[in-house]
């Protein structure tokens, strides 16, 4: 056998020798001594050795090809353990666990060695994971850029009932799924002042002259396709000082101050998302935004002019997406490229530009549409300040001319918002500056138009499309829920891994008797592992006959955890009045387990108060012997992509309570439909989709539409008619406010109430009383477990529009303009050309 079959070979013997031979040479130990951390890095280099023998392939069928590629920017990528993802789309999970079990090992026990990068805050992040999970799954050429952040998002950690947050160092011991590519490193600027000047040909230019540089230094991850020979990167940047030591300032004594531009340059990429309440918060934060965009930028640049000599075909070859409005400086970045760098005049860099650029828009909220202050602009983009103000200048020509004397509309449109103190509106730029600009499901975009970029559209409505968002089957089923995707397959072949539509042909077995048990006895199972968790982390018992109500997502106020504990609260107040009557045993409750978890923004008080409030209220109800066996209320700490494969195939319940109009999609909502459970839901971001695939009858609807919520907003909406006329919701807002909760500090909770009196942006009142009664139905029809189980199967079996492959084929078609391009290896691993379509070997 030879050596180069043992490093790319898929053999199980080929993986015993490779497994062997790493842990041997590049952990340099042998079986004697090495720990589990050692056999989980020679098993992360042998499965690293086949990825990058396709990666390399890959590449080569690109070239060969000359094909357009999808470059994706994200700020985020909350890609998740890569060992299990990596071996599963390989299709050399069995392989591996045999390899490892020859050894006395247990393959779970090393796979739970691995970091897990937290280079994400939520479904943002995960999101473009999936994104790049079906690009490659696709055959699709594509490349994910983003920023190496030395340190994740926080660890959560629980003490008290408070969120306290603990650094996240996952590079701490290496990452040997990484590539470090030093021969890349690209320079980018920040301050100083622009001077201008006219150049050879007579031309008016500018230069920027810097007040200092830092260099991007890329890392490659390989991202396999499932069960294909493709392999796209995800390029990742860190930052390093451009002068890690100056040694006359430290022989002059001041040895702090040696090494500070080291320590100013590498913060750029030290954590994800500093707490921009501060000045120097929001000033790291833009030098994030520019430094992962520009280092990008350059690199597409580079990579184009490899095979080209003008820019004539940059949009024929280059398709570059904008997720959210994070990388929207690009469009500045890339002008001042294309005009400073490379002296193209402005109408071609622009027109360049424009039909290279996508948006994807992720918020209805106005306060999460990235707005920056000019004065901070200025002082670190100099340069790009003045392209800004020259694409409005040209912009609000274009507006003029279609509607003059509407100043009113300029103002709205423009890409400087003026006041007091002026600000760049970054998602006006990312329009303006793109082909196209997408909302993430239907309800999203069309609230998109009708609001948030109105003007917008009116103006240019080719420009609006939807992509409604989906998730990977491969991750968020197969490799979470085993026993489910097993059984699946067991019924309709595998072929649904790859096209999730064919779990239509679940529906005939919704009503077997066989198959519902089956699905029953998977569901308990799941169940019980997610109950061991909560066993071992939170010290809990829970009963896996009880109902999952579960919420697990980014703490927020729009997300309403806070409507979700105040049922809770309700249904705790019902217990006790029962019991004190002594018709508890004829209250009829179905016995719940309440499961939550996410995190809040280190900066967000209201929403760590959440946080506190529903583990005040935890520490309450799981005391009292009175609702013992009856309701038990959990937080899961640290939530994560891991916990999140425990967690959603254990639920029954899902809870998507966000006030209507106020989601873009939510890709949580899938993954627990997915996973059989059953929604409880506003008619908010996919929401409305989901309800329409899995039909009325099999989802839980609730609370006012976004339109009911516009309308009593305008006509004056009174929390305080709520509070007055509905004696359980002023008894729960009431046992906030008094710290019935809160023994020790009766007056924790108080602004939560202030809140919800005086405002209730959220509209929880308006909405309790809907949200009780649907919770009754619910409660009601999880009685009849065998209904109850059906509608779980019809849920899963209707979810195939919801998978990212569909969502990806979408923005291939209609976005991007670029086709796949199979990576055919023979028999021998070798890549077979499809030159002129006559298969040749290279």
């Amino acid at each position: 056998m030879s050596v180069k079959n043992d490093r790319t070979g898929m053999t199980l013997e080929n993986l015993k020798r490779a497994f062997t031979d790493n842990l041997y040479y590049i952990q340099g130990k042998d079986e004697r001594f090495a720990t589990l951390y050692d056999y989980y890095m020679a098993l992360a280099y042998t499965v690293r050795d086949r990825l990058i023998d396709r990666r390399i392939k890959t590449a080569k069928a690109y070239a060969e090809k000359n094909t357009k590629t999808v470059y994706y920017l994200s700020a985020e990528f909350l890609i998740g353990r890569l060992s299990i993802n990596n071996l599963t789309n390989l299709g050399i999970y069995d392989q591996m666990q045999e390899t490892v079990k020859s050894m006395g090992l247990n393959l779970d026990d090393l796979l739970e060695r691995e970091e897990e990068p937290g280079l994400g805050n939520g479904g943002l992040g995960r999101l473009a994971a999936c994104f790049l999970d079906s690009l490659a799954t696709l055959q699709v050429p594509a490349m994910g850029y983003g920023i190496r952040y030395e340190y994740g998002i926080f660890d959560q950690m629980i003490a008290g009932g408070w969120q306290h947050e603990r650094p996240d160092n996952w590079l701490r011991f290496g990452n040997p799924w990484e590539i470090a590519r030093p021969d890349y490193v690209v320079e980018v600027k920040y301050g100083g002042h622009t001077e201008a000047y006219t150049d050879a040909k007579g031309h008016y230019r500018v230069r920027w002259v810097p007040r200092n540089t830092v260099y991007g230094t890329p890392y490659d991850t390989p991202i396999p396709g499932f069960k294909n020979n493709t392999v796209n990167p995800l390029r990742l940047w860190s930052a390093k000082s451009s002068e890690d030591f100056n040694f006359q300032v430290f022989d002059a004594g001041e040895y702090t101050q040696a090494v500070a531009d080291k320590t100013y340059s590498e913060n750029i990429s030290k954590v994800l998302y500093p707490n921009d309440n501060t000045p120097q918060g929001k000033e790291l934060r833009l030098e994030q935004q520019y430094f992962f965009v520009s280092c990008s930028l350059q690199d597409i640049i580079r990579q184009y002019l490899r095979s080209y000599d003008t820019f004539d075909t940059f949009p024929d070859k280059v398709a570059i997406q904008l997720n959210d409005t994070h990388p929207s400086i690009g469009v500045a970045e890339l002008m001042r490229l294309l005009i400073d760098e490379h002296s193209l005049e402005w109408d071609q860099a622009w027109d360049i530009t424009r039909r290279t650029f996508a948006y994807t828009n992720h918020t209805l909220l106005i306060e999460a549409l990235e707005r920056w202050a000019v004065g901070l602009f200025g002082r670190l983009l100099p340069r790009h300040l003045e392209i800004i103000y020259e694409i409005n200048y040209r912009f609000l020509d274009e507006v003029r001319q279609k509607y003059p004397n509407d100043k009113a509309r300029l103002e709205r449109m423009s890409l400087v918002q003026e006041g007091p103190e002026k600000h760049i509106r970054m998602a006006h730029l990312a329009f303006v500056g793109s082909h196209t600009t997408n909302g993430v499901a239907e309800l999203h975009t069309e609230l998109l138009k009708r609001d948030v970029m109105h003007d917008f559209f009116e103006m240019y409505p080719e420009k609006f499309q939807n992509k409604t968002n989906g998730v990977t089957p491969r991750r968020w089923v197969l490799m979470s829920n085993p026993k489910l995707s097993a059984l699946i397959t067991s019924k309709i072949g595998d072929g649904w891994l790859k096209n999730l539509d064919d779990l239509r042909k679940l529906e005939p077995f919704a009503d077997d008797l066989e198959f519902q048990s089956q699905w029953h006895t998977i569901k308990q199972d799941n169940k019980r592992r997610l109950a061991e968790y909560i066993q071992a982390n939170n010290d809990l018992t829970i009963d896996v006959n009880s109902l999952f109500d579960i919420q697990v997502k980014r703490i927020h106020e729009y997300k309403r955890q806070l409507l979700n504990i105040m049922h809770v609260i309700t249904l705790y107040n019902r217990i006790k009045r029962a019991a004190i009557d002594g018709t508890l045993a004829s209250l009829n409750i179905t016995p719940r387990t309440f499961i939550f978890g996410g995190k809040a923004a280190p900066g967000y008080f209201m929403a760590k108060l959440v946080i506190k409030l529903i583990n005040s209220v935890a520490s309450v109800v799981n005391a009292d012997s009175d609702v013992q066996g009856l309701i038990k209320v959990v937080f899961l700490a640290n939530f994560s992509v891991s916990l999140g494969q425990i967690t959603y195939p254990a639920a029954d319940l899902s809870e998507q309570i966000s006030t209507a109009g106020k989601e873009a999609s939510g890709t949580g909502n899938m993954k627990f439909s997915l996973n059989g459970a059953l929604t409880i839901g506003t008619l908010d971001g996919a929401n409305v989709e989901i309800r329409k695939e899995v039909g009325a009858e099999n989802f839980f609807l609730f609370g006012l539409t976004a339109q009911e919520v516009v309308a009593m907003k305008s006509q004056g909406y009174n929390p305080m008619h709520y509070y007055h006329n509905n004696a359980e919701l002023k008894q729960v807002i009431d046992q906030i406010s008094s710290g019935f909760f809160s023994a020790k500090e009766p007056d924790l909770f108080k602004s939560i109430v202030n809140s919800l009196l005086s405002n209730d942006e959220y509209m929880l009142l308006a909405d309790y009383q809907f949200y009780l009664d649907c919770q009754d139905q619910v409660s009601e029809a999880y009685k009849d477990q065998r209904t109850w189980t059906r509608k779980s199967i019809l849920n899963v079996a209707r979810m195939g529009k919801f998978s990212s492959d569909n969502t990806i084929a979408q923005y291939c078609k209609e976005i991007w303009q670029v086709e796949p391009i199979a990576v055919h290896l023979d028999a021998d691993g070798q890549l077979i050309s499809q030159t002129a379509g006559i298969p040749t070997k290279v």
